[in-house]
């Protein structure tokens, strides 16, 4: 008895010191796997870690089955080619196997995968990509490009892991005013690559202003020829007295067949391009091309200050018509479901003033000028309607009334948002005080000058798009949201650049990251691996972020 009390002792002892060993890997295990965690943004809604490394063969392929996933295959080629690696790109079909460490690349049932979303499984043996569409292949090579980046240069070395992912928000944007200040077609192809990199799938254009027409509309040309020059630009800040002038001549425009090619090379990416074309306000570079347009009998110029212009377009019958035809070459060159009309800061003071006007709306029996703004954009509407298209704007639309299949752009605040979204409306968010990266994004004396407001990354990245005034029910009429772009004061790339990068991350994790996901701190961490990125594009961003 007494020996087998003795042999169950040692086995009770050797069985704790394999328990302890094991325990020991497993801790050991659990570290480097944790420290071999890579930084992506925005934060996929699951990952799983797991042991070991994928690293590439000489030999790498990429293979691909279905026909329509040949570009996708080709740019994940591209991508390894930018950073070193060489690689060959072949079709398979369903039986074809292999032993070699592949990247693959498969379409699967749409009712088991978001349509939006992936699944990436990397282990030592290949990296496998599925998704149930083009698109969710493409934001899954995003991720590809983003763990391939964080390698060291020619060589391909990503922790083992499986992301399941998918994004929070259907309309994923970003902005960008040309009219301020015009933006060679060069850039807007670059800005839409870096929307492109963070899984943003809108680009919000704006095309027209005050300060200058940047369209061509054949059937116009004085919109260009006159409507894209000012002869001059405000010097320094819109409250600086007494103001100064530069008194050089100043513009640009995209033609039909660059905007072609960009709303192209956007679709490549995924991105729809939704083009701004302003009404009823913001109308002076139109005015100054065609005085008709106008309330008054005043010798219009494009405007070379900033701020609201008071003119407004008219009432006419023939300004309903211009504006069609301008909507129909606009509807020729960019497909998207949405066109943005604007609607915004339209002051009504000529309208009060012009008799035409009053007596207009004493025929059409409409009893003010916010009734007169319903009207204006209720014609507008039906005619996009007619056309396929439905309307956009900011959430001055819905002054005296919204228009029965309008969206709204909630930016003053999110009470506009809120109204709209309780009365069945989609709301894409995008607020001053979160969304509006012309603000200041530090407090720093040195600061380039912008329009004013302060907007750091960690405010942007505490935005909630969703009002919490709102039901479950009434919660999914918010799209999606947006950052946006005013240029007043950024006249160049560079300057854009610095004002985007790094909030853009910030608003790219609102926008697909799962809430419960979200963690500052982390994130913070994760735009730091980006730093070398960032400079080996020789892009322009703000350090503030880095010094916290």
């Amino acid at each position: 008895m007494e020996s087998m009390k003795t042999s169950y002792k040692l086995f009770l002892q050797k069985l704790l010191i394999l328990s302890m060993i094991a325990l020991f890997f497993f801790v050991l295990m659990t570290g480097c796997i944790k420290d071999k965690q890579s930084s992506l943004i925005p934060l996929p809604a699951k990952i799983e870690y797991a042991a070991g490394r994928f690293h590439h063969e000489p030999d790498l392929r990429i293979c691909y089955a279905a026909a329509e996933l040949e570009k996708p295959a080709v740019l994940i080629r591209e991508i390894l080619k930018e950073h070193g690696v060489a690689s060959t790109v072949i079709r398979y079909n369903e039986s074809f196997t292999t032993d070699k460490k592949d990247i693959k690349l498969r379409l699967q049932n749409k009712a088991e995968i978001h349509p939006e979303g992936y699944i990436l499984q990397i282990t030592r043996d290949g990296i496998d990509l599925k998704a149930s569409s083009p698109a969710g292949i493409f934001y899954g090579i995003q991720t590809i490009k983003q763990l391939v980046i964080q390698s060291p240069l020619n060589t391909i070395s990503i922790p083992s892991q499986t992301i399941t992912d998918f994004p929070r928000f259907a309309w994923r944007g970003m902005h960008l005013d040309v009219s301020r200040h015009f933006m060679p077609k060069e850039f807007i192809k670059q800005y839409i690559d870096y929307l492109a990199f963070l899984k943003m799938n809108v680009f919000h254009w704006h095309l027209v202003d005050d300060q200058g027409w940047r369209i061509e509309i054949k059937q116009y040309p004085l919109l260009t020829d006159k409507g894209a020059f000012r002869k001059e630009t405000l010097v320094g800040h819109y409250s600086d007295s007494p103001q100064k002038y530069d008194g050089t001549r100043y513009g640009g425009f995209y033609t039909q067949e660059d905007i072609r090619e960009i709303v192209f090379y956007a679709q490549e990416r995924f991105i729809t391009i939704v083009p701004e074309i302003e009404i009823p306000g913001h109308s002076q570079a139109a005015i100054a091309a065609y005085p008709e347009l106008g309330c008054t009998d005043d010798t219009v110029e494009v405007r070379t200050i900033w701020g609201i212009s008071p003119y407004i377009y008219n009432a006419e019958e023939s300004t309903f018509m211009f504006l069609q035809n301008v909507l129909d070459e606009v509807i020729d060159l960019f497909p998207s479901k949405y066109i943005h009309i604007g609607g915004d800061e339209a002051l009504k003071d000529q309208w009060e003033s012009s008799e035409n006007v009053q007596n207009k709306m004493k025929t059409l029996g409409i009893a003010n000028e916010q009734k007169l703004q319903k009207y204006f954009i209720g014609r507008i509407e039906e005619y996009l309607l007619n056309k396929g298209r439905n309307i956009i704007g900011w959430d001055e639309i819905l002054e005296g009334g919204l228009a029965p299949t309008a969206a709204v752009m909630s930016w003053r605040g999110t009470k506009g948002g809120i109204e709209a979204a309780k009365h069945g409306h989609y709301v894409v968010m995008t607020p001053t005080d979160y969304c509006y990266f012309d603000y200041y994004q530090s407090k720093d004396t040195d600061e380039p000058l912008a329009i004013g407001g302060y907007l750091p990354v960690k405010k942007v990245y505490s935005y909630e798009p969703v009002p919490i005034e709102l039901s479950e029910d009434e919660a999914q009429y918010i799209l999606g949201v947006q950052g946006n772009v005013w240029t007043e004061y950024i006249k160049t790339p560079e300057k854009v650049e610095y004002m985007i990068f790094p909030r853009i991350f910030a608003m790219s994790e609102i926008q697909w990251t799962l809430p419960e996901n979200k963690n500052y701190k982390d994130f913070v961490k994760r735009v730091r691996s980006f730093e070398a990125y960032l400079q080996s594009k020789e892009i322009n961003y703000a350090t503030h972020i880095f010094r916290e």
